[in-house]
């Protein structure tokens, strides 16, 4: 659930382009349009999160389909983002733009009326289509349509509103899942309905120069994450040894083997490998799945436990995840000035490191406990790592690729950041499901229950601490063991994400170079 937040490139991929001429005063109309618009990916993905609890509950779910509700988003979002970026410098960025709001507000309207899990999730993946071109679409408008002279302030316009959208997402999700997850997807029509009216006044753009479109690689890529995630999210119900899941899991290796081999021949590729022959471009890479992936505990386990093992609201679940996004957009200009002091490198073993820390301490709740001693301070910690690490991300990235490679490099970076939490979200929620599964299956044997008691309770484990204990059994000391057990899960997930940040600053130490000047925008001295 990354994309709840912005991105290590996101202000980087405006700062690469080339502007457009632009009718005088239109600029308002534009960041208007783009500032809305990026609102509504980063609300999002902090709304779906507070609401799966309740959407599980409404729908019957297991945690198998909470995870699909998640993942059929991200894994469209991810491996299209690039296409998307592609077809709006070939057919018009405000076109292409448009096109993408459109979709994710439909999308968002039959997420709200689906009456089962099975069309939730697929209109989920419709609505990562809509993401797709909408997402790489605002950037772009900002890029084409502001010179050098002014791009610097616009910028500062949309990273603050954007600052600000994204730190109200947690408080206004959780007050409308309180009135139910519906509205959730709801809040997307009126925003949408904006966007589109506001896009009347803005002028359109293309690239001249636009790349060739890559339409197998985009398909073999979509295959490839699809077939792992399947793989991975069906083994906690099916097992591994479940010939769905072995062939998905087969599949998906094969198509990312084809998809590399692919476009390592295109003239023109989606991805261009050549960008990885850079020890600092592969580097900040690596540090972006890790980290990125680690966040997967925040933005989609957390709320999971708050609500179904801690008790919280929505609306109070939203609120407790706001100091991290609020440290994270108050410190990012501190830690580009401390970049161009003294280079990434550090800060990028420095940031994820207190990160891993800030897991650990998420890592130490029990069942219980005031906020203020439990998540709260494991939630600061981790914001300030983040902190640490955003602006070095971008500066290593931008830094390794040429002035015309500079817009794919930073597209590159935030597909990477994206896929990085599909996959963990799909891995991490294998580690869950089977800590919960053995911890649920040993306190039920200590409570000495009746066989069948206990087959009934057992067949239940798919919803995770929302089971419901069956008629005339204790109730209560079944449902705590449902918590504990789902407590457990969650502390051994926060663990496995302080290893991915660990791994992420061990990739800064070994590939980043010691210094890197942050490179001035395009058409500064």
């Amino acid at each position: 659930m990354s994309h709840a937040l912005q991105l290590p490139c996101d202000v980087a991929a405006i700062q690469s382009g080339h502007a457009a001429d632009r009718p005088a005063g239109r600029g308002v109309w534009i960041l208007a349009a783009t500032i809305v618009g990026s609102s509504m990916a980063f609300i999002d993905g902090t709304v779906v999160s507070v609401a799966l609890p309740s959407m599980g509950k409404d729908l019957g779910a297991s945690a198998a389909d909470l995870q699909w509700v998640v993942e059929a988003y991200s894994l469209f979002l991810s491996a299209l983002l690039l296409v998307g970026g592609a077809l709006g410098d070939r057919f018009g960025r405000k076109r292409i733009f448009g096109a993408g709001i459109a979709l994710f507000a439909l999308a968002s309207l039959a997420c709200a009326l689906a009456p089962s899990m099975a069309l939730l999730i697929l209109a989920r993946a419709a609505q990562g289509v809509g993401g797709a071109l909408l997402v790489p679409g605002s950037l772009a408008l900002i890029s084409a349509s502001f010179d050098a002279g002014e791009r610097g302030r616009a910028i500062g316009t949309w990273s603050a509103w954007s600052g600000i959208t994204t730190a109200l997402g947690p408080l206004v999700g959780g007050w409308l899942v309180s009135l139910s997850w519906r509205w959730a997807f709801l809040l997307n029509l009126p925003l949408a309905l904006v966007v589109l009216l506001l896009l009347t006044r803005v002028p359109e753009s293309k690239n001249p120069h636009a790349r060739a479109l890559d339409p197998f690689g985009a398909g073999l890529a979509t295959l490839g994450l699809g077939g792992i995630v399947y793989g991975l999210i069906e083994s906690s119900r099916r097992g591994f040894a479940d010939p769905a899941v072995v062939a998905a899991l087969v599949l998906g290796i094969a198509a990312l083997v084809a998809f590399l081999v692919v476009e390592s021949r295109l003239p023109a590729p989606m991805l261009p490998l050549a960008l990885f022959r850079s020890r600092a471009f592969l580097g900040a890479n690596l540090v972006t799945f890790f980290l990125y992936g680690a966040l997967a505990t925040v933005f989609l386990f957390l709320p999971l436990d708050l609500i179904e093992v801690q008790g919280y609201t929505p609306f109070s679940a939203g609120a407790a995840i706001l100091p991290l996004i609020v440290i994270l957009f108050a410190l990012s200009r501190a830690a580009g000035a401390a970049v161009d002091r003294i280079g990434p490198r550090v800060l990028l073993i420095a940031g994820p490191t207190l990160a891993a820390a800030g897991f650990c301490a998420l890592s130490l709740p029990g069942v219980g406990g005031a906020y203020a001693r439990t998540f709260l301070p494991g939630l600061l910690i981790l914001g300030f790592g983040l902190a640490a690490s955003v602006a070095p991300l971008t500066t290593t990235v931008m830094g390794s690729a040429s002035e015309e490679n500079a817009g794919i490099a930073s597209g590159v970076n935030n597909a990477v950041s994206r896929a990085a939490g599909l996959i963990a979200i799909a891995a991490l929620g294998i580690l869950l499901t089977t800590t919960f599964d053995r911890g649920l299956e040993r306190r039920l044997a200590a409570l000495g229950l009746a066989p069948q008691t206990t087959s009934a309770v057992m067949a239940q484990k798919e919803k995770l601490a929302a089971l419901v204990p069956p008629p005339g059994s204790p109730a209560e000391p079944i449902h705590r063991a449902a918590l504990e057990s789902f407590a457990d899960g969650f502390r051994l997930v926060a663990r496995a994400s302080a290893m991915l940040a660990l791994l992420a600053a061990a990739s800064a130490w070994i590939w980043i170079p010691g210094w890197a000047r942050r490179p001035q925008p395009r058409g500064t001295s």
